[in-house]
Order: structure tokens, then C-alpha cells, then sequence
């Protein structure tokens, strides 16, 4: 049994519509603002920061997105012979699991844009229900238990990563045989350190993204053409190498 650890960020998002942060037409660079919807300080502080973060939800196309090849492939070498694969994401978008892979072999290291918390009493409920009351006219809605301030399960600027889903992380990065990190820029610690951790114990590191990392030097081999294609033939390769 081969183990495969697949690191995603944004990059592997962006056939499906979901614009990334840090690459040359990513958020960020477009719209320097944007980045205070998702900063917990600016959230806590500002009624506008959220109800233009509502808006932001509402508008945004991450609900409706469907998995794209990339998010496919990922899923079909998980039920291929010889293989046990698992998704440590740094993407909030959920595609992975709608593409077929079984939640439990999905570690969504930035947590969900598919449900909100309570930042009070951390009630957990669906950003679907959340956004049906938006439409209606909250443009700031409550928890329905203790009326405090909702936000996306998300981890946003500011806050801590999840101890024990980073834990299991690093154990799954430290176990790993070949690691793969697809579109993301490996600049957000402490998800991109598990690149160089799982080099470190051994593992064939391929870095698959348009622009170059961090870690490029540490990988055996670097990958820059579309995800959408070079990722399922990747996977097939490995598939046949193992057959061979």
C-alpha cells in the first residue's frame, strides 16, 4: 500500500471558478481591501467589515462551484487498488469530498466555508441556513442560540490553526511516501511547512503550481503546467508505476 498525502491550495480551485489569493490575478493583489473581510480582528470589530463579509458569501461563487478534473482525479486514485490517499486542503471550499472522497480522509486545515460558528457559545449550524437569512433581510445575522456574532467556520488571518487537525497533519506529512503540493504557494505557515516536513522523512516531494515556492528546492520534481491536466496525468503515472 502506497501512501499519498495531497496538499491543495487555491490553484486547484480555479477551474472551478474560485478565484485564488496570492498568484497574478489572485484577490489580494486585485483588491488589497478584501483581505479585512476574512481577518478575525476586523470581523469582531467592524457591523460593516461583516455585513460586507455576508455579501461577500452571498455573491461569491464558492456554493455553487462543483469539482473540477483535478478535485476527480484526486478522488479515483483513492479508490484505485494499492493506494491510501489522504487530502490535508488549505482550500474552505469542500470540493474534494464533493468529488468523492470520503470526509474522513479529508483534513480541511482552514476549516469550512459550509458552516458557521458561533464566536459566543460556538454553535455549529449550515452557511446555507445562514445565508436564507440574509436573503430575508438580516444583513448581520445573530446566533439563533445566544445571539452572538456568526462567522465561517474558517480560519481567518488572526487566528490559530486547529492544534490537533495541524497534529494529525504533520503525522500524515512525516507517514507519507509521495507528498504532493497542488496550487498552493507554500507561503502560508504552518500548512506549508508540511511540504519540508515530509521531504524530511523521506517522501518523493512533486510541487505542482504555476508559479514557483518555497519548497521548489526540496521537491523531486516540479510541475508547472495546468493542474486541470497535469494533475490526472500525475496520478495516472503513479497508477502505472505501481502496476509496472
Amino acid at each position: 500500500m502506497t501512501m499519498v498525502a495531497i496538499l491543495s491550495g487555491a490553484g486547484i480551485s480555479t477551474d472551478s471558478g474560485i478565484t485564488d489569493y496570492r498568484g497574478p490575478n489572485g484577490l489580494w493583489r486585485r483588491d488589497p481591501e478584501a483581505q479585512k473581510l476574512v481577518t478575525y480582528e476586523n470581523y469582531m470589530t467592524d457591523p460593516d467589515i461583516r455585513r460586507r463579509s455576508w455579501r461577500m458569501r452571498l455573491d461569491g461563487p464558492v456554493l455553487r462551484a462543483e469539482p473540477n478534473a483535478a478535485h476527480h482525479a484526486v478522488a479515483e486514485l483513492d479508490r484505485a487498488p494499492g493506494f491510501a490517499v489522504r487530502v490535508l486542503t488549505q482550500n474552505v471550499d469542500g470540493l474534494h469530498q464533493l468529488a468523492g472522497m470520503p470526509e474522513r480522509k479529508v483534513l480541511e486545515l482552514h476549516g469550512t466555508a459550509r458552516a458557521v460558528v458561533c464566536t459566543g457559545c460556538h454553535a455549529r449550524s449550515s452557511m446555507a441556513d445562514a445565508l436564507e437569512r440574509v436573503v430575508a433581510g438580516e444583513d448581520d445575522p445573530a446566533c439563533p442560540a445566544c445571539g452572538g456574532i456568526l462567522k465561517s467556520a474558517t480560519v481567518m488571518f488572526g487566528e490559530r490553526l486547529d492544534p490537533m487537525v495541524l497534529g494529525t497533519a504533520m503525522g500524515i506529512a512525516k507517514a507519507a511516501e509521495v507528498f504532493l503540493a497542488v496550487g498552493s504557494s507554500l507561503q502560508v505557515q504552518p500548512a506549508a511547512s508540511l511540504a519540508g516536513i515530509a521531504a524530511e522523512h523521506g517522501a518523493r516531494l512533486v510541487v505542482v503550481n504555476a508559479e514557483p515556492t518555497p519548497y521548489d528546492e526540496l521537491a523531486d520534481e516540479v510541475v508547472r503546467e495546468p493542474i486541470g491536466t497535469a494533475l490526472p496525468s500525475l496520478l495516472r503515472r503513479l497508477q502505472d508505476l505501481r502496476k509496472g
